[in-house]
């Protein structure tokens, strides 16, 4: 009942106390992250946490400046990681042949359920977190900030501390939104209007609406949040940091 109630509870911090993580909270929340589940027990993922403030500052600029990343005290970068267990097989006559992109995802997916687990142990012991969207835009930098080597690839980014704000839960859309049974069912378009009601009669939306200068919710994603144009780019940023890591060797 207590995870239950702290998954429930959950809220993305954005504003945070200066106060410093003790390396025992620390090493509690990184020792759950280690326990997530993996691919085949391999955990190709790293986590790279950094305190150092010249290097926080490094990484406000790829995070788009957003200032919780200079407030709070840990910043974790998780990556998909093959680097080291390749080391592995070929000290021990084993050759590796995990440089292509299903390799990528299976150390990308490692690394998200891990990052989930920190996120969790965070919260349990009264931190708040905030994922960080911005990584996979500004992976190269990343990479070079973090001196990750080939085989390494950030996939996300947690911001942790003690919260110095209580934000509202954010809202959600119904289960009957994100939940199939037994197979995947279509939407109609009246389903589609039922299941995204609430959240465009919230008050929060009719007023980014006018902040926005649209016409409704939708618009805002595909016209000010999220473009075309900026997916596409970021898109050909993040394969090109991929295939440099080199995961897109897809010949046999």
């Amino acid at each position: 009942m207590e995870t239950l109630k702290t998954i429930n509870d959950h809220r993305s911090i954005r504003k945070y106390k200066s106060d410093p993580i003790s390396d025992d909270i620390l090493n509690q929340i990184l020792e759950a992250g280690c326990r997530a589940s993996t691919t085949g027990n391999m955990q190709v993922y790293s986590i790279i946490v950094t305190k150092d403030e010249e290097k926080k500052k490094m990484l406000w600029e790829c995070h788009f400046k957003q200032n919780m990343v200079l407030q709070a005290p840990v910043i974790f970068t998780f990556c998909a990681d093959f680097n080291r267990f390749n080391l592995w097989c070929r000290q021990r006559d084993a050759e590796p042949g995990y440089d292509n992109f299903l390799s990528f995802m299976t150390a990308a997916i490692d690394a998200l359920l891990a990052a989930q687990n920190v996120a969790l142990a965070a919260e349990s012991k009264g931190l708040g977190i905030c994922y960080l969207g911005t990584t996979t835009y500004n992976a190269e930098k990343i990479i070079e900030i973090l001196d990750c080597p080939k085989g390494v690839v950030p996939v996300t980014t947690i911001v942790a501390g003690y919260p110095d704000e209580c934000p509202e839960l954010t809202d959600r859309l119904p289960l009957a939104a994100v939940v199939h049974n037994e197979t995947y069912q279509p939407y109609s378009r009246e389903k589609i209007d039922e299941l995204y009601n609430e959240k465009e009669a919230l008050p929060l939306t009719k007023n980014l609406i006018i902040e926005n200068q649209v016409e409704n919710l939708a618009q805002i994603f595909t016209q000010k949040r999220y473009t075309k144009k900026d997916n596409t780019y970021f898109s050909k940023c993040y394969l090109a940091a991929i295939q440099k890591q080199g995961f897109m060797n897809n010949e046999e």
